[in-house]
């Protein structure tokens, strides 16, 4: 089969899907918690780290230098317009648990912010920074602790993915999308069903 191939008038990093994610920090001494939408990306499986990215004029990016440990949490499709109200307010707007409708809760075994509409949080706590030219800082953290609704996984721990509405970003179009059908696993090749990460 032939396939004809253009050059986009407009580079970007077109990798679909990316998670959607809503990361959560405390704000300074006496201000409000904040939220921000920011890149994310699996850095290891075992031991679990993650890592975000956010450019240095975000309001975020001082209050993870300072506090050092912060919460993902995961949004469903019943989330999305609030994602969006984070996502066009994260460099101005304050008290974006209000703005968004969001309800504030606590993290387990972190200094952070929850939100308690998320079904499943990552508990993070960084442990290096690289910036990035011209203008972004990744930092690269350990999970700490993950916690689920219930409901969401199985006795060992495995996500059940039908049980929960994820989205996920689409770079190159600008849209949220779910999660889709099942087609496939790791390690089906080789008739593996163990591997979760």
């Amino acid at each position: 089969m032939e396939y004809s191939r253009i050059r986009l008038t407009e580079t970007g990093p077109m990798i679909p899907p990316v998670p959607a994610i809503l990361l959560s920090v405390y704000g300074k001494s006496g201000e409000p918690a904040e939220i921000s939408v920011g890149w994310t990306f699996v850095a290891n499986g075992n031991p679990p780290q993650i890592g975000v990215t956010f450019d240095r004029k975000h309001v975020i990016h001082e209050l993870l230098l300072t506090h050092k440990e912060f919460v993902l949490n995961l949004p469903t499709v019943a989330m999305v317009d609030g994602f969006d109200t984070v996502d066009m307010n994260s460099y101005s707007t304050r008290n974006k648990f209000k703005i968004a409708g969001f309800t504030e809760g606590r993290a387990h075994s972190v200094k952070a912010p929850t939100i308690v509409e998320s079904p499943l949080h990552l508990e993070c706590r960084t442990f290096k920074t690289i910036d990035l030219p011209p203008s972004r800082t990744v930092f690269f953290a350990d999970v700490i602790a993950t916690m689920v609704h219930s409901e969401i996984c199985d006795d060992t721990g495995r996500l059940l993915v039908e049980k929960v509405n994820f989205f996920g970003m689409t770079p190159g179009s600008g849209e949220f999308y779910t999660m889709g059908k099942k087609v496939g696993h790791i390690g089906k090749t080789v008739n593996r069903t163990d591997i979760k990460y």
